[in-house]
């Protein structure tokens, strides 16, 4: 009797210092490894020494690009992840005072990015790969505007303009490429830096030809079963569309003033945002004169000076 007493004893402290204990939660663990993973890399380009401290190893059959491209990528993908993270408000957590340090870390790496002066100045038009990770950056602007876009000083934000501008000389093959570039336009759009309509709606048509049904998405001609349906297709398809869907209700119209306006049908502007229609020339000069706005349509050399 004397020895169950004792046992149940024990028992009862193990379960009171059980319950003392504070609990973690999945959410604290995925907060940790989120920032364990975006500090070395935000903390170091924000003071301009990413390039210089960054370690990288490259495979024996890496093929011929500008190996700076790496920083781009690791760049570009880490924003794109965390942007929604990083847009939460501020409540006095813990977790909001790690969010609050990489966001003010971010800031500071957005403006080194793109500042020629900078030892992370990007290798931007270096390679076509430079499509592909330049979108990334676009993206995380589309999905953390207020808090990652807005901030930006004004020269900031022209070089970004220009830099996106710049890789319009790339032509995307017929594969998820074509919604690189259309993540990055939309986005233009969206924040008044002039867009090139074609490659939005040449993006979206040809997501709309390639659905093969059941979420799947076929990449270009060819089906690939990757995960490329779920992290590409459907996220900047549909980040596409509401960034054009934004830059018109910038302007404070609805579809059917811009329709008055415009001499359009209404369902034509519509068949436009959801990136069904080919317009004309003369249909986008219409649509830019609703808006208050001019159509640029240029013919850029490739090698483009950047303002310092």
């Amino acid at each position: 009797m004397k020895q169950r007493l004792i046992v149940l004893l024990m028992l009862f402290a193990c379960i009171e210092g059980f319950a003392k204990k504070p609990k973690s939660c999945d959410r604290d663990y995925w907060v940790g490894q989120a920032y364990k993973m975006a500090r070395p890399v935000l903390e170091n380009m924000a003071y301009g020494k990413l390039q210089q401290n960054m370690l990288t190893e490259f495979s024996p059959s890496f093929d011929n690009r500008n190996r700076k491209v790496v920083f781009m990528e690791t760049f570009g993908r880490l924003m794109a992840g965390i942007a929604p993270w990083l847009a939460l408000p501020d409540d006095g957590s813990d977790e909001a005072k790690q969010r609050k340090q990489l966001r003010d870390w971010a800031l500071a790496s957005y403006r080194n990015a793109v500042d020629p002066s900078s030892p992370d100045y990007l290798c931007w038009g270096v390679s076509d790969q430079n499509l592909v990770d330049a979108a990334y950056i676009a993206e995380s602007f589309l999905r953390a505007y207020d808090t990652l876009w807005q901030p930006l000083d004004t020269l900031t934000k022209r070089r970004y303009f220009q830099e996106f501008q710049r890789l319009r000389r790339i032509d995307p093959p017929y594969t998820n490429w074509l919604l690189f570039a259309s993540t990055i336009e939309s986005f233009l759009a969206k924040a008044g830096g002039g867009c090139d309509n074609f490659r939005v709606n040449m993006a979206c048509r040809k997501v709309e030809e390639w659905y093969v049904g059941d979420g799947w998405y076929a990449d270009g001609p060819v089906f690939a079963f990757d995960y490329y349906s779920s992290y590409v297709f459907h996220a900047m398809y549909l980040e596409t569309l509401q960034a054009m869907i934004d830059a018109r209700k910038k302007s404070g119209m609805t579809q059917k003033e811009l329709a008055e306006i415009t001499g359009i049908a209404q369902g034509d502007i519509s068949k436009l945002e959801r990136g069904s229609a080919n317009p004309s020339i003369r249909t986008l000069q219409r649509l830019a004169k609703g808006m208050g706005m001019i159509l640029k349509i240029e013919f850029a050399p490739e090698q483009v000076s950047v303002v310092k």
